[in-house]
């Protein structure tokens, strides 16, 4: 993505998921001309059991895991390490228990 030049919007956003069922789910599909920084994210346990939370980017050719984190039976974690997605990321979540829920609050940049 070229650097940005104009005018475009910056619109505080957030994206769920809930009762995630033990899966991967992609939580944000970047867009070309697009520029999204996550604020935060929270995952939260609603099995009887603790089981790992899976944070990763799929860069348009590879997974990075950003972060494999055993939560306890309904149990929350927060992650609000501030990341930058562009055009072509894939931002996705995965939890082992067989319900979780997920809340991601984030800044969409819009160039287009």
């Amino acid at each position: 993505m070229a650097i940005p030049s104009g005018s475009g919007t910056e619109v505080l956003k957030r994206v769920t998921t809930h009762n995630l069922n033990a899966t991967w789910s992609s939580i944000i599909t970047g867009v070309a001309n697009h520029i999204y920084t996550i604020i935060s994210i929270v995952y939260c346990s609603q099995s009887g059991t603790a089981g790992n939370a899976t944070i990763a980017i799929h860069d348009g050719s590879n997974e990075i895991y950003l972060m494999i984190q055993n939560v306890g039976a309904n149990g929350t974690f927060v992650w609000n390490d501030k990341l930058v997605l562009e055009g072509d990321d894939i931002l996705k979540v995965h939890n082992a228990v067989s319900n979780g829920d997920w809340y991601v609050s984030y800044i969409d940049q819009d160039w287009t």
